[in-house]
């Protein structure tokens, strides 16, 4: 019988047999990348990551775990998962306004040397410039997105110039010349407003992301289309409960003739409202000054790589692949997702998705981004909360309210 000493050292011995059998084991597996991103419908983000799980050669599997589709209740989410150092995040679909506050918390990894020119090569300048804060990249430019005007071909002879002369030309058309446009107090407002005044020669805060901006005449400006459109008898009467999905649902009804939205109203028209889509045009959203193209917010998703995650180098490696060419096309042609790779607006898939391609690639080239700072979602509430609703705006009043609302919010004042 053995003894009592060598039935342990036996139990010893076999325990640590077993565990580096574990270890082994663990090595040998691919690493399980978690993706955070929204909850992509149509499939083409759960193809990517599969495809780029099985091109790395069993280094790496990624797992999509999705986000809320609301854009606040992601960033709430993510935000206390990274403030607490959650090592689950890997790879996070990041929206370009959170470039600035995850880069300035340390939550995402520079892109640096070879690995950052190779994202940035061939890309939209406006989307490699939504990535970086700073002068360094901060994440891989994946999808982009702006507005176009959409208006109907039959009752409207060539689209307006101007924001005047759309209101006019509404008016004009009486009750089939509503206007669709976002002016819920929401983000959306804060892109409104940020358009217009990029339109107009201005912007919200100095160069430096540190200072107020807003010179007199291009704020103004701004305020008075917003205030001149509330306050058309052609304005869609919810326009203050307005977000893009309703702009959207009002304008596959028929009854409104321009629509100001992002690209996924032309597959939902083609497939929701058939007889709509056949009159459906587009052209460059409407200047505020004429003669002086008009300058559009720039949205889209980039994927940074989270700085708590166990497997860093594998997750540049799956980003990297995740935003390359053909999954770009993926997003493009099955998703609806415009992309951030120059040349993919000449493919012949893209543009047959995109019919507009050349149109959007030339909105997206002179595109404006929202104030790059870290404190940049106290700066938009304090934008939607001081112009909201719209048809109350002062412009007289208002650019003095708006300039010390902003500069409360930098100095993390009377948050709302």
């Amino acid at each position: 019988m053995p003894s009592i000493k060598q039935a342990f050292i036996t139990v010893v011995i076999t325990a640590y047999a077993l565990s580096a059998c574990s270890e082994h084991t663990q090595e040998a597996s691919p690493y399980r990348l978690h993706w955070y991103v929204f909850d992509e419908q149509s499939g083409a983000f759960v193809q990517a990551a599969r495809h780029c799980s099985e091109s790395s050669q069993g280094s790496y599997e990624i797992e999509i775990v999705p986000l809320p589709a609301d854009a606040d209740q992601q960033r709430e989410q993510l935000v206390r998962r990274l403030a607490a150092g959650d090592t689950d995040i890997d790879i996070i679909g990041m929206d370009v306004i959170w470039t600035a506050e995850f880069a300035q918390a340390n939550w995402i990894r520079p892109w640096i040397g070879e690995r950052a020119d190779r994202v940035r090569n061939g890309r939209l300048d406006s989307a490699v410039e939504s990535a970086s804060y700073n002068g360094q990249l901060w994440a891989a430019p994946f999808t982009t997105n702006t507005q176009l005007l959409w208006y109907r071909t039959d009752r409207v002879e060539s689209p307006p110039a101007t924001w005047d002369a759309m209101i006019r030309i509404a008016e004009r058309l009486g009750e089939n010349g509503t206007i669709q446009a976002q002016g819920e107090r929401y983000e959306g407002l804060t892109v409104f407003f940020t358009s217009l005044l990029a339109s107009a020669g201005g912007a919200i805060l100095q160069p430096d992301g540190r200072h107020v901006s807003l010179e007199e005449e291009p704020t103004r400006r701004a305020l008075e289309v917003m205030r001149h459109l509330a306050n058309s008898p052609v304005t869609d009467p919810s326009l203050a409960t307005t977000r893009e999905d309703q702009a959207r649902l009002a304008f596959e009804t028929g009854g409104s003739s321009f629509m100001i939205n992002y690209t996924f109203v032309w597959p939902s028209a083609r497939s929701n409202a058939p007889d709509i889509a056949g009159h459906m045009g587009w052209a460059r959203w409407p200047a505020v000054v004429r003669g002086k193209p008009s300058r559009v917010t720039l949205g889209g998703i980039n994927l940074g790589v989270a700085a708590f995650g166990r497997h860093q180098e594998e997750a540049f490696e799956a980003a990297s692949c995740i935003s390359s060419e053909p999954n770009q096309r993926l997003a493009a042609t099955l998703g609806g997702l415009p992309p951030t790779i120059t040349a993919l607006y000449d493919d012949e898939q893209v543009r047959k998705t995109f019919p507009f391609a050349v149109l959007l690639r030339e909105t997206l080239h002179d595109a404006v981004q929202r104030p790059q700072t870290p404190l940049y979602a106290d700066v938009s509430l304090a934008i939607s909360h001081t112009l909201h609703p719209m048809r109350a705006i002062q412009p007289a009043r208002d650019v003095e309210r708006l300039r010390r609302a902003v500069e409360r919010a930098l100095n993390s004042e009377g948050l709302l």
